[in-house]
């Protein structure tokens, strides 16, 4: 059993929204990794990085995703940092991983300069301009196939996966 997609991409890509839309359209269930770690922690994110670290978040995450890539047959969302961990990059590489991609003006608008998300505190612009230097080599190294969502709609981005996942 696998995933049917797992979605990559910055804070702003859209893999929730898009996530969502997706599996509603193939009938199967919607896993937002970011999610299913709240459950587990019946925490925010925000709240196990302020009591946690970073560090454990990332240990949550990444067994998780383990977990979710071993048994889902889900469109699946990971957080914009998955890909940092090289265990996960290794797992992800075997996947339908689709790369949501956008530019840093188009996240900060997307997800709100007042937006509280732990790896954005400070100037969110700036923030994402980091982010999406630094992690860009992963999320090319694990997608088999990137999306530009930029100038897009939500509709025309779902569209352009399902007639992606139609030809793998």
């Amino acid at each position: 059993m696998a995933p049917i997609v797992v979605l990559v991409g910055a804070p702003g890509s859209g893999k929730s929204t898009i996530g969502n839309l997706l599996a509603g359209k193939l009938g199967v269930e919607f896993v937002d990794i970011d999610e299913e770690i709240e459950k587990l922690t019946q925490k925010s994110i925000s709240q196990i990085f302020i009591d946690d670290g970073e560090a454990e978040f990332r240990r949550l995450e990444k067994s998780q995703i383990a977990d979710t890539l071993a048994t889902s047959q889900a469109v699946v969302s990971l957080g914009g940092g998955a890909v940092l961990d090289a265990d996960t990059r290794t797992l992800l590489k075997t996947h339908n991983t689709l790369w949501l991609q956008v530019n840093s003006n188009v996240a900060a608008s997307r997800v709100g300069l007042a937006q509280a998300r732990p790896v954005l505190v400070g100037n969110v612009r700036t923030k994402l301009i980091e982010l999406l230097k630094a992690r860009t080599p992963f999320y090319e190294e694990v997608a088999k196939y990137s999306l530009d969502t930029n100038e897009k709609s939500t509709d025309q981005v779902v569209s352009e996966i399902m007639k992606w996942l139609k030809n793998e």
